[in-house]
């Protein structure tokens, strides 16, 4: 496939941190092949973030829309699959993503086949295309009320005890079809993960979701 039939003319550019090719670790894909975009830039300032490094924006180089299509391709392109199979997922994370405008970079990744799924925090306005959007909302900065009902999962990080109820909010206000995940946050996963399984044992609707990428020591 030609680059000019996958990226329109107009250009953007995104500060990308990192960009690998591995499996999907948590939620409802967890251990799907994806092809994983970190965006720089973060407002929300999680205490626990594993990736602080990608809050500052300026922090990583600015990339235009179809370098990013080209490294993706590359990566899949006789290495392991062809995207063109429609079952590679393209996951933009962060950073906060939504901090950028995404219709570019996810309509020229639907076009070069990649079901595009993305993570936030949902404290932005929602941008792009997508096949499946993961709300994990935090108590630094609360999701924007229009990102609740078109969340396909809604993924709840718990660091304590009071996130029970911080998940209970939330799952109030996304649609009946929307998946329930409580992740415990992994410094603290031998405290919080006891307390997660009684807590589904008592509201059955919600799920575990582990970080299995990092027991299984892959990005």
């Amino acid at each position: 496939m030609s680059l000019e039939t996958v990226v329109d003319r107009d250009k953007q550019t995104l500060p990308v941190m990192e960009a690998f090719y591995t499996l999907q670790g948590e939620g409802m894909h967890q251990g799907k092949a994806a092809y994983f975009i970190r965006l720089g830039g973060c407002d929300v300032g999680c205490i626990w973030c594993d990736v602080k490094e990608s809050w500052d924006a300026n922090a990583h180089p600015q990339k235009e829309t179809n370098a990013i299509i080209t490294e993706a391709l590359n990566e899949l392109t006789g290495k392991y699959t062809s995207a063109q199979n429609n079952n590679v997922i393209a996951v933009i994370t962060g950073g906060e993503p939504l901090m950028h405008n995404l219709d570019k970079l996810t309509l020229a990744l639907k076009k070069a086949g990649f079901k595009t799924h993305v993570e936030t925090s949902g404290s932005s306005s929602l941008s792009g295309t997508w096949d499946w959007i993961c709300l994990s909302p935090k108590k630094f900065k609360a999701p924007l009320p229009g990102i609740l009902s078109k969340a396909d999962e809604l993924k709840v990080v718990i660091y304590n005890k009071s996130d029970f109820k911080w998940a209970a909010q939330f799952e109030k206000q996304v649609s009946s079809k929307c998946k329930l995940y409580l992740q415990p946050e992994w410094s603290k996963a031998s405290i919080v993960t006891p307390l997660i399984i009684d807590y589904i044992k008592q509201h059955p609707q919600w799920q575990m979701s582990l970080q299995i990428h990092k027991y299984l020591n892959i990005p």
